[in-house]
This record gives structure tokens, C-alpha cells and sequence, in this order.
């Protein structure tokens, strides 16, 4: 399995060393390492809720400033993003595309792209992932 998000990963039989079942594949892509730093560092508790998703769209976005972490943060918001809906919508499931690319299948089908979203969000604030799970959760 490639995940880009990961770097490059040497093969053992067949395999990039990653989980295939979905509970590990979950906490795997729920480990955000990144953006629960930077979060702790603000004050800011990252309890995998809708609530945390708030908290971090009130961030002051310092991580704007560091053009080497801007993209790795929001690779992690998007991941993170990902984590809360996984965790509270009712089907919502991780799939890894072909391309490795981690989006979150929803109980109807619809797929959602969520590290795009935490890369914008980094990046200029908006669409706040607060925002992003309510219309999520809706679907």
C-alpha cells in the first residue's frame, strides 16, 4: 500500500509495512503527531470531537509563517479531520485509494478527500474544519 503522506517505505512481501485492517489503518492515520503538538502547545486538547475541531479553527495559524510545515500541518488537520468523523458518523469508514491517497467513505457511498481540506485549511483558514465535519456528518 503507498500512503504519500508517509515517504517512501521499502516493500516486504508485497506490502509497504502498513496495516490493512481498518482499526489499525485507523489509528495509524489518527496519530496527527504534528498537529497534536502544535495544538498542546496552544493549550488546545485534541480528544478526537467535534468539539476539538472548534477548538482548533480558534487557533492563531503561526504555522503560516513556516513554509516547510504549513504543508505537513495540514496534511494532518485533513488526517485529523478525518479521525473525528471516523470516530462519531455512524459507517463512516478510512479507505485507501489506489493512488494511496486516505479518504473517508461514508455509510452512502460518497468518499470525501479530507487532507485537501486540512492543506486548505492550514493554508488560509477556510473552510473550518468545524464547518467541514457538520456538512460531513449531514451527508
Amino acid at each position: 500500500m503507498n500512503l504519500p503522506f508517509l515517504g517512501h517505505r521499502h516493500k516486504k512481501n508485497g506490502d509497504a509495512g502498513v496495516p490493512s485492517d481498518p482499526e489499525s489503518v485507523a489509528a495509524l492515520l489518527s496519530e496527527c503527531e504534528l498537529l497534536r503538538a502544535q495544538a498542546t502547545q496552544e493549550g488546545v486538547r485534541l480528544d478526537d470531537t467535534p468539539a476539538s475541531l472548534e477548538a482548533l479553527d480558534q487557533l492563531v495559524p503561526r504555522w503560516r509563517d513556516d513554509a516547510e510545515t504549513l504543508p505537513w500541518l495540514g496534511n494532518d488537520a485533513g488526517l485529523y479531520l478525518g479521525t473525528v468523523v471516523v470516530r462519531t458518523v455512524p459507517g463512516a469508514a478510512w479507505r485507501i485509494r489506489p493512488d494511496g491517497e486516505p479518504v473517508i467513505r461514508l455509510a452512502s457511498g460518497r468518499e470525501v478527500e479530507v487532507t485537501g481540506a486540512g492543506q486548505d485549511w492550514a493554508a488560509s483558514g477556510a473552510p473550518e474544519l468545524s464547518q467541514l465535519y457538520a456538512e460531513i456528518a449531514e451527508a
